[in-house]
């Protein structure tokens, strides 16, 4: 249990929460182990509305771009993944695999399981979904500014590389 405290304590969906509600909430996720080059979650699967969050290892964010796998992030300890259908969005929303890079441990909460807790300690599921929604600000942020430095690079070379 203390990998799942330890990960969930670096993590933004707890921030807000006492030590007590950290407790709680772990005792709703589960630990999955993943081998180099593992698929987490990939479009097309059954059951994704998982929340993942990343406790040991690296995990690669790739799309399927011009007919290839692209890289477009690395996930680090404590980072989320699976937000959008963990949040009520579509299976058919993801667009992304998660791939493990080298031996990773990940958390996994399933969202019925979360909503257990929406009658019972409605204010601490509130207090998680603004740390998830924290997180997904700071993702809006990296891309945005992404998108600033390459529109930059493109305009001071004039497209030339």
């Amino acid at each position: 249990m203390s990998l799942v405290m330890d990960t969930l304590r670096i993590s933004t969906i707890t921030e807000e929460l006492c030590d007590a509600e950290v407790e709680i909430l772990a005792g709703l996720f589960e630990v999955k182990d993943y081998k180099a080059g593992q698929v987490i979650v990939k479009p097309g699967d059954e059951h994704p509305d998982n929340l993942y969050i990343l406790a040991h290892g690296d995990i690669e964010v790739k799309i399927e771009s011009a007919g290839e796998d692209s890289t477009i992030h690395v996930l680090k300890p404590g980072d989320l993944a699976g937000i959008i259908t963990f949040v009520g969005g579509a299976a058919s929303d993801i667009s992304a695999t998660l791939c493990a890079i080298g031996n990773t441990k990940v958390l996994s909460l399933e969202r019925a399981r979360f909503e257990t807790l929406i009658n019972s300690h409605p204010m601490m599921v509130y207090k998680v979904m603004r740390g998830v929604v924290r997180n997904v600000h700071g993702i809006v942020r990296r891309v945005n500014s992404q998108s600033a430095e390459l529109s930059n690079y493109i305009y001071r070379t004039r497209g030339r590389y």
